[in-house]
């Protein structure tokens, strides 16, 4: 029996460092990517990692819980990637340290990585300053592609993203993120103008934080469902990573859309529990997936 094609995960990997001195193992790619592999998905992160200490424990991290590594390249000179994180009232800002190893990763990398792939995910950051060429290689193997957007200030330009999500199969982006790319027409008309101006092939995902979420889809059906109550909510961070793990999920096993929604949420609701994005802790992502595979 072949192996599952994995998902490329393509983006940044870098140290989320908060205020009372935690450092946090993070970066939007990096997060989907932990997540797919602990729900137990074919996942291979691709992504730059400096030659230093920082750079060490991600592979050691990633080496604990048999994340596949093929895709981490070392970068010779740039430094692990490092985001300085303030809260209020848990919503995270972020100050986002520029010229990192993720910045830079060569485009003949992609001979180190899988041919053949069922999806490639890629956000926006990672690509603020080069990786141009290694995504296009990359999206040449993979059958579909979903656009996370993730705007970090000041490293976009409202052209850039809408090129950089020109044809994706699903784009993922908060309401805010929504506004910022088409600012000149109203909230109630953003998701169809979005899907015509980046001819997106299937779907938008638009995220409202504590209001829950919504999937708007080329064929002109929308489903909308409020966040879950969170017990035990700690702060937001990797909430919105965390729901589109499960969009991918749901697209590689033919959910229905209302169902991607529904889990999707729950599980960004899980993991609003937790300090940070993720968790080594494998019974928390059995328990939060608990009944996925028989429904």
């Amino acid at each position: 029996m072949n192996a599952p094609q994995p998902h490329l995960i393509f983006g940044e990997v870098l140290f989320d460092c908060f205020p009372d001195g935690t450092r946090v193992l993070g970066g939007a790619p990096f997060n989907v990517a932990w997540n797919l592999h602990q729900l137990g998905e074919s996942a291979c992160f691709v992504g730059g990692i400096g030659e230093d200490a920082d750079g060490r424990d991600i592979r050691a991290r990633m080496d604990r819980i048999a994340m596949d590594t093929r895709g981490l390249f070392r970068h010779p000179s740039a430094p692990t990637g490092q985001v300085r994180i303030a809260l209020d009232d848990g919503e995270p800002t972020y100050t986002i340290v520029p010229d990192q190893a993720y910045d830079d990763v060569p485009a003949d990398w992609a001979k180190a990585l899988p041919e053949t792939a069922a999806l490639l995910y890629h956000g926006t950051l990672a690509l603020r300053s080069g990786n141009r060429d290694l995504l296009e290689r990359l999206q040449a193997r993979a059958r579909r592609r979903f656009v996370d957007v993730n705007l970090r200030a000041p490293w976009y330009k409202p052209t850039d993203v809408l090129a950089l999500m020109r044809g994706a199969d699903v784009v993922k982006l908060n309401t805010d993120e929504a506004a910022t790319l088409a600012p000149d027409v109203a909230a109630t008309e953003r998701p169809a103008t979005l899907l015509e101006r980046a001819a997106i092939r299937s779907a938008l995902i638009i995220t409202q934080g504590a209001d829950g979420a919504g999937i708007h889809t080329v064929d002109g059906q929308h489903w909308q469902a409020p966040a879950p109550t969170v017990d035990g909510f700690r702060d937001a961070v990797g909430a919105g990573d965390a729901f589109a793990s499960v969009a991918i999920i749901g697209l590689q096993h033919d959910w229905p859309w209302a169902t991607i929604l529904e889990r999707a949420l729950g599980f960004a609701a899980a993991v609003c529990s937790l300090q940070g994005a993720t968790t080594a802790d494998a019974a928390f992502y059995r328990e939060a997936s608990r009944g996925w595979r028989s429904a």
